[in-house]
This record gives C-alpha cells, sequence and structure tokens, in this order.
C-alpha cells in the first residue's frame, strides 16, 4: 500500500499509531513545538485524520486547512467534535466505532442505574470508613421495583439498554426524533411527556447542537422527586445547572453520571454531593471494547487508502453516495 499521510490531533493508544505507522506517516499534532507551523507544514500533504474522544473540535475552520483531507476515522461511537455537516459538503468521509462497544456500554449503564438507586459506592465507603461498627447499618436506600425507564436516544446502545432493563423487572418506554417501527416500547414525542411517565430517565443519545441542554429545569421538574436521571451520552444533554439545582433542591432524587460538559472538569457541587454516582467517562472502558474500537479506527483508513471505501462511515457522510472533495 502506497504510504499516506496522517494527522493525529491528540494522543490515540499505541496500538492505533504502531499499525499506522506501518503503512503511513503519522505526525503528532500535540508533540509540534509549535503547532501553528506544524499545520501549514502539513496542510498540502494531509490525506486523513485520526481523532480521539469529543474533546478536540475538529471544526470547519481547522479542516478547510487541509485541501487534500479525504477521511476522518474517530475513536469513539460520538463524533459531535467533528463538523460532519461541513465534511459531507466537501466529500470528506468520516467514520466512528459503533457496535464493537455497544454491550459495555449498556452494562455501564445499567450498572451505574444499579449502584446509583442502591448507594453501592456510599455502602462501600460505609465499610471502609468504620461506620458500620461504631454506627450501625448502611440506611435503607430507594428500590428498582416498579419504577419505569425512559430512554432517551433508543438506537444500537438504547435497545441493549432496553433488553437489560426489561430482566430487572423495569416498564421501558423512549423518546426520540421518531417512533421505531417493530419496537415492543411505547413511544413519547415529547421528552417532558415521557418524564412525566417515568420515574428513571436514561440518556444515551448522540451529542452535538441538536441535543444540548434537552434535559432542562423543565424536563427535570417533570421527572419529579421520586426520579433518577442517568446519563452515558454526552455532558452537553444535560443542564447541568438546572440539574444541580434539581438535585439540591429535591426536584429529583438522583443522578448517575458518567459524561460531564467539561471534562475532566466535574463542577465541584456535583462532587459535593454524596447522594449521587459519578463516573469518569469509562461506559466503553475495558481492555477488551477499547482494543476493537481501536482496530476499527486503524480498519477504516487502511481500507478507505485500498481503494475499498470506509467501514462504518457516520449517517452525514454515507458510503456510496459521498461525492468526491469539492475544490
Amino acid at each position: 500500500m502506497k504510504q499516506f499521510d496522517v494527522l493525529v490531533a491528540q494522543p490515540l493508544m499505541p496500538m492505533i499509531l504502531d499499525q499506522l505507522s506501518v503503512n503511513c506517516k503519522i505526525h503528532k499534532l500535540w508533540e509540534a513545538p509549535d503547532r501553528q507551523a506544524e499545520l501549514v507544514r502539513l496542510a498540502p500533504v494531509v490525506r486523513a485524520i485520526a481523532s480521539g474522544g469529543g474533546h478536540k473540535p475538529i471544526d470547519a475552520a481547522f479542516l478547510a486547512l487541509f485541501p487534500k483531507l479525504e477521511i476522518i476515522s474517530c475513536f469513539g461511537v460520538g463524533y459531535d467534535h467533528v463538523d460532519a455537516a461541513w465534511a459531507s459538503k466537501h466529500g470528506v468521509i468520516v467514520t466512528n466505532t459503533p457496535d464493537v462497544l455497544n454491550e459495555e456500554v449498556a452494562d455501564t449503564a445499567l450498572a451505574l442505574l444499579l449502584a446509583t438507586v442502591r448507594h453501592i459506592p456510599q455502602a462501600d465507603r460505609h465499610i471502609r470508613a468504620g461506620h458500620w461498627a461504631a454506627l450501625g447499618p448502611y440506611p435503607l436506600t430507594a428500590t428498582l421495583r416498579g419504577r419505569t425507564l425512559g430512554i432517551i436516544g433508543l438506537g444500537r446502545i438504547g435497545k441493549a439498554i432496553a433488553t437489560r432493563a426489561e430482566s430487572f423487572g423495569l416498564k421501558v418506554i423512549y423518546h426520540g426524533r421518531r417512533a421505531q417501527p417493530g419496537v415492543p416500547y411505547l413511544f413519547y414525542p415529547t421528552l417532558a411527556g415521557m418524564a412525566r411517565a417515568c420515574d428513571i430517565l436514561l440518556v444515551i443519545t448522540p451529542g452535538g447542537a441538536s441535543t444540548r441542554h434537552m434535559v432542562n429545569a423543565e424536563v427535570l421538574a417533570a421527572l419529579g422527586p421520586n426520579g433518577i436521571l442517568i446519563n452515558v451520552a454526552r455532558g452537553s444533554v444535560v443542564d447541568e445547572e438546572a440539574l444541580i439545582e434539581a438535585l439540591r433542591s429535591g426536584t429529583i432524587l438522583s443522578a448517575g453520571l458518567d459524561v460531564f460538559a467539561d471534562e475532566p472538569h466535574v463542577p465541584q457541587a456535583l462532587v459535593d454531593m454524596d447522594h449521587i454516582v459519578l463516573l469518569p467517562h469509562v461506559g466503553s472502558a475495558t481492555v477488551d471494547t477499547r482494543n476493537a474500537m481501536a482496530q476499527l479506527v486503524v480498519d477504516n483508513l487502511l481500507s478507505w487508502f485500498s481503494g475499498k471505501g470506509p467501514l462504518t462511515p457516520v449517517a452525514e457522510t454515507p458510503w456510496p453516495a459521498a461525492t468526491k472533495r469539492a475544490g
């Protein structure tokens, strides 16, 4: 395979860099002493970008620097950090790593839900602090029994979560852009309407401008004082200030959060609350799953440059319907 130039915008797993280095020239942008000068130097030759999570925006201004850019291979199922609309308009393919992480994230979502409802981390701390012997048993908690789970975003991961939730005896309902044919769960056309009908609200919808702060004060109020919010999607989907106020005031009962608006910075107000559960964005964070995601980043690029097309193009840049780059 002819060598091609790949810009790596931020640190990625070593296996990605090791495999790509066999067939391409890797340019590690974060190692450049002068980032701007490095971008100017690389602009005429870069044909691909390998991108990590969602913390380094790859916007239109950045993408426009590279006249030969053909493909952006993203690590993760979320790609809201990439201006996919610009890429589509200019014939640049965007890929992500779907499916290989569905089961892992679904497992994490249910584990987070159980931990939040039953205070599993808090009970662990109760023992470690010596409180069981000194103060007695841990206080009684809420229960999963008799609850209804409202899923925001019944995609591939959402469906995997729903299957697990049913095995725990939960009634499942969902909200999304439209009702899905063949789905056995009741669809709610409005999020506030679904929030009123459930007492667990689980967020697994994509991030981006269209979903920013869709879980707001109105939705949290509709969820109610027995309600629990679980977010394993993107921090941007939830209005954090509204959530903090809802947790402080008792508007909702609790929350389990794996994602935050400004990662890795978590609002101190959330950290200080002992009745919620916080995780450091570990939904897919197992060795096997992260290796599978990394391999798909590599395979998308190698497939593209071998002339076979992308393996997992995103909806905005379908293949073979995508056109060649204009200009």
